[in-house]
């Protein structure tokens, strides 16, 4: 036994003395050709022929940021009117279009953008243009007031699914109403509000429509088996007729700062209470966007992370937590969130998190804890590259960096984001964003049990 004990803890002194693993890729390139028709819509073609597949995505310029108060949930609302049939494609037929080609499609709404894809194979990709430029160019003639009222009642009953009738479903609007002034454009959740969507009329969702559903405001990116030539052709055939539309301008967002913190307790049907922490931070691709992301996976990141030891393994005083930056266009934000574990209170859970990042921010982070978040990061971002499809697959990596950074092979270079994070770059982060008292502190607490919520 003695034996055994010194050969461990031999082979533990070798691996703690090892120099640092770092995995990142040394050279990452995602080839591709671009080109904009007269009408605006630019087109991002990616060649990819390792397997006879191809991925049509679509980006509307267009999120709930570009909403206006009284008429919130417009966009997401579109993302269900746009599978509702078109000029030359009843409705139903789009799905049952790419179904029998074996593609299938979706489509997502943020704050920032509008997002449609279908994946298939190769020789789908006819059909996937006829499909996207028809309800591109000839939607209107479609919209009708029943199929605006049936959409408008499917969005409700999703807001009731995933929001009001989801346990703590209305965290996040809640946070968001208190972190952001009335008049900035991330003020209200994606869904929109049930007032406002019952509010929509026909004209109003026809004038969204002829806004921002525009060649001139999309970008459409293709990743597969195909050839530059022969998407441009098939791109030009189906959408270059299409008429341009106005111009998109924006007004700048006001400015969003707490004075201080702010605190609230929302009753919800739960069974244990959690506590959210919420600060302003940075946009996507800022400075500190990568570091804040760090600073996240240091946190809550895997059940090595610091808040997840302490809380959930050592202490026993909650049973889940979890750390993010969420950077968009506009503005971002740091959340931290946790539950509490039957017989604890979330009061013992906000001093821990607090103990957390008062350490990170005196002392940071060890170059061990970074170096795990940047391998899990890599990981992460290699494995979305294994497919040129949907969410987050090549053709949509090619769209989201065209849109935020302008080029849409980032690739690289987001990598390297995370690459050049250092230890002291998280403490820093820490010191600037996360402690402090400019937060918004919100308590979900069961119904009936107001007292259970902490105090900021």
């Amino acid at each position: 036994m003695a034996r055994l004990a010194t050969a461990t803890a031999v082979v533990l002194g070798l691996l703690s003395a090892r120099p640092p693993v770092h995995l990142f890729a040394q050279s990452l390139r995602v080839p591709y050709q671009t080109f904009t028709l007269p009408n605006g819509l630019q087109v991002i073609v990616h060649e990819d022929h390792s397997v006879p597949v191809v991925a049509v995505n679509t980006w509307y310029h267009v999120g709930s940021s570009d909403e206006k108060p009284g008429r919130t949930g417009f966009a997401h609302l579109f993302e269900h009117i746009m599978f509702m049939g078109s000029q030359h494609v009843p409705t139903g037929a789009f799905d049952r279009l790419l179904e029998a080609a074996g593609a299938d499609n979706n489509g997502s709404t943020t704050e920032d953008r509008t997002n449609y894809y279908e994946d298939g194979p190769a020789n789908a990709l006819p059909l996937m243009l006829y499909l996207d430029a028809d309800r591109m160019g000839f939607l209107l003639p479609e919209m009708t007031a029943d199929k605006v009222d049936l959409q408008r009642g499917v969005v409700q009953n999703e807001r009731r699914q995933s929001y009001e009738n989801r346990p703590y479903g209305l965290a996040e609007e809640n946070i968001l109403e208190r972190l952001y002034p009335a008049n900035h454009p991330y003020h209200w959740p994606v869904i929109g509000s049930m007032a406002d969507l019952q509010a929509a009329t026909l004209d109003d969702v026809r004038q969204f429509f002829q806004t921002y559903y525009t060649p001139s405001n999309a970008s459409l990116a293709i990743a597969g088996d195909v050839t530059a030539r022969d998407a441009r052709q098939l791109v030009e055939r189906y959408f270059g007729d299409i008429p341009r539309g106005p111009a998109v301008t924006r007004t700048p967002p006001p400015p969003a700062q707490l004075a201080g913190a702010v605190g609230a307790v929302l009753e919800d049907r739960v069974q244990l209470p959690r506590v959210y922490d919420a600060w302003h931070t940075v946009k996507a691709f800022s400075a500190d966007d990568a570091t804040l992301d760090v600073l996240a996976n240091v946190l809550a990141g895997g059940r090595s992370s610091r808040l997840y030891r302490r809380l959930v393994y050592e202490l026993q005083i909650a049973t889940d937590v979890v750390a993010f930056q969420d950077g968009g266009r506009i503005d971002g934000k740091f959340e931290v969130y946790a539950t509490a574990r039957p017989g604890h209170d979330l009061g013992e859970l906000q001093r821990v998190i607090d103990e957390e990042l008062r350490k990170l921010a005196d002392r940071g982070p060890t170059p061990r804890e970074v170096e795990r978040a940047q391998n899990t990061v890599e990981a992460q971002f290699l494995s979305r590259m294994e497919r040129v499809g949907g969410f987050g697959g090549k053709a949509d990596q090619l769209n989201f960096y065209n849109y935020f950074v302008g080029t849409p092979d980032y690739f690289q270079k987001d990598l390297e984001r995370y690459a050049r994070v250092t230890p002291a770059a998280v403490q820093r982060a820490v010191q600037t964003y996360v402690t402090g008292a400019h937060r918004v502190v919100l308590s979900v607490v069961p119904q009936g049990k107001p007292e259970l919520g902490v105090r900021p």
